[in-house]
């Protein structure tokens, strides 16, 4: 099977062993995101709210780099260091998937990279 690395400075740059995203078998498969900014490396400011605003623009990127759209998401999986913050992290995440909502699981870790509040990764189907 063929892959396509897909990588774009619209995105944090991948802070390990690993790719961005990859193009496989009619399939994107984008790493978790973190509420990093590209342009300045950082976190945004607040919380868990503005990171999930800032993952899912990271997210729009790749795909719109890879020549896809938000409406090609078909799973997502949401980590979340509280589950408590579920409401503000759905807040912010509903107002990019609004219709024909992808399949999703949320998951409370124990850390996360960085100490980040949030991360998603995606799997996109055209």
């Amino acid at each position: 099977m063929k892959k396509n690395i897909i990588s774009t400075s619209k995105a944090p740059s991948a802070i390990g062993p690993y790719s961005q995203a990859i193009e496989a078998g009619g399939f994107l498969f984008i790493s978790g995101q973190l509420g990093i900014d590209p342009e300045t490396s950082e976190f945004v400011e607040g919380g868990i709210k503005e990171q999930t605003e800032q993952v899912l623009k990271n997210i729009r990127n790749i795909l719109q780099h890879a020549g896809y759209f938000l409406d090609n998401v078909i799973k997502t999986t949401v980590f979340m260091q509280d589950i408590s913050m579920f409401a503000d992290m759905n807040e912010a995440y509903s107002r990019y998937f609004t219709k024909e909502c992808p399949a999703r699981s949320a998951i409370a870790v124990k850390g996360l990279p960085k100490n980040a509040l949030v991360e998603i990764e995606v799997i996109a189907a055209k």
